[in-house]
């Protein structure tokens, strides 16, 4: 990606910088007003900044300021109106973010406050973007959660596939989930398949109408070359995600039969020629011409790619999580799954609440959810499955 200035008939056209991989932002990284952008950085990997000027002065500020915070990076926020007060937010991946004020006169630095005060950085595992070559030569970034304190090899691990699907992505930025699973023991392994932002609009549109071939393949070659690098033990690999995430926790399975040991999907899309028929998407012409785009309209393909139409290949403890409200993946998609799995004579485990929508938010249920989905990991992949099959 390039990232260009120019006048706003497009003339005097300058490129600031420039990557073969990523998008190139300079979020976090403004002057005061007349705002410009004293940096960049890529969007994909640890975030490193260049500086348009290493000697401008507010690029020197935020020099002096990212050695304060080793690790981190140090995002501006905002200026008084007069420049004189600088609001800046420092992240990582093991911090959710804390937001401070310094006088860019006196550089006395206040802290206003953290975005998750209970959070301990300290306590929190390292995301460490990589690299791989998906089967067909395409290189993909992934981001790997490890387990504080364990050794890097023959890992359990959790594949976690992100929703949308297409320009969301996983980035180096502390992440909830990921840093759950890792806190119980697991490797978390997030990949940027095709599809995903961050790469500009050809790798989104590489994506689209392959939801359930080539942006699978992505993910279980993803799980291959974490195989091949010693990191994961290969007996002990589960896949969970939610809505996009969710469809794909119940999809690789089908196209990669004995990989994983369990899957968990969270309020997710099972059925896709239903995303024409129900749910808030197909709702406004912009949803419908998504879904023309993004999933194709030919109902058999549809149906190839549809978890609910590939249940006999489901052969592995699974968990259905859903909202009862939700609109975004109704609850026609839970009970469409069930029935998928009922035919094919296949157990599962569930777990849904009424009142909730895409994604629980009232506390017990959230609560609940997260306790049952540590039981259901142990079980099939973590300590409790190690000691199952040691006992004799």
């Amino acid at each position: 990606g390039e990232f260009v200035e120019q006048d706003e008939d497009g003339g005097n056209r300058r490129v600031i910088a420039k990557d073969d991989f990523s998008d190139v932002t300079s979020g976090g990284l403004w002057t005061p007003a007349p705002l410009r952008p004293f940096g960049t950085r890529p969007v994909t990997g640890i975030p490193k900044v260049t500086y348009v000027n290493p000697q401008d002065p507010v690029a020197r500020l935020h020099m002096a300021l990212s050695q304060k915070f080793p690790g981190s990076f140090v995002s501006f926020v905002d200026y008084s109106e007069d420049g004189s007060e600088l609001m800046f937010e420092v992240w990582s991946d093991r911090d959710p973010g804390r937001v401070m004020l310094i006088d860019t006169k006196t550089y006395k630095v206040s802290v206003l406050f953290a975005e998750a005060p209970w959070i301990d950085p300290t306590k929190m595992a390292e995301r460490r973007p990589v690299r791989f070559k998906a089967s067909d030569g395409q290189e993909l970034e992934a981001i790997l959660t490890f387990p504080k304190g364990k050794a890097e090899s023959h890992l359990p691990m959790v594949l976690l596939p992100h929703g949308g699907p297409h320009g969301i992505s996983d980035t180096w930025a502390f992440d909830w989930d990921a840093q759950f699973l890792a806190n119980r023991g697991y490797l978390v392994m997030q990949v940027n398949y095709r599809g995903s932002g961050g790469r500009g609009n050809a790798f989104i549109e590489a994506g689209y109408r392959k939801w359930g071939t080539r942006v699978q393949d992505d993910l279980i070659d993803g799980v291959k070359w974490a195989i091949g690098q010693d990191l994961v033990d290969a007996d002990r690999v589960c896949v969970f995600g939610a809505s996009f995430g969710g469809y794909s926790a119940l999809m690789a399975p089908t196209r990669a039969p004995g990989m994983f040991k369990c899957a968990v999907g969270y309020a997710g899309i099972y059925d896709l020629p239903m995303m024409y028929t129900k749910g808030d998407i197909k709702a406004t012409t912009s949803g419908r011409s998504y879904l023309d785009l993004a999933v194709g309209n030919d109902p058999a393909a549809m149906a190839d790619m549809s978890p609910t139409h590939q249940a006999a290949k489901l052969d592995l403890p699974i968990l259905l999580v859903h909202g009862e409200d939700d609109e975004r993946a109704p609850f026609a998609q839970f009970k469409a799954m069930k029935a998928a799995l009922d035919a094919a004579h296949k157990p599962y485990e569930t777990l849904t609440k009424s009142g909730e929508k895409h994604g629980f938010v009232k506390p017990e249920n959230v609560e609940e959810f997260y306790t049952k989905l540590a039981a259901f990991l142990d079980r099939n992949i973590g300590d409790g499955a190690a000691a199952k099959t040691a006992a004799p």
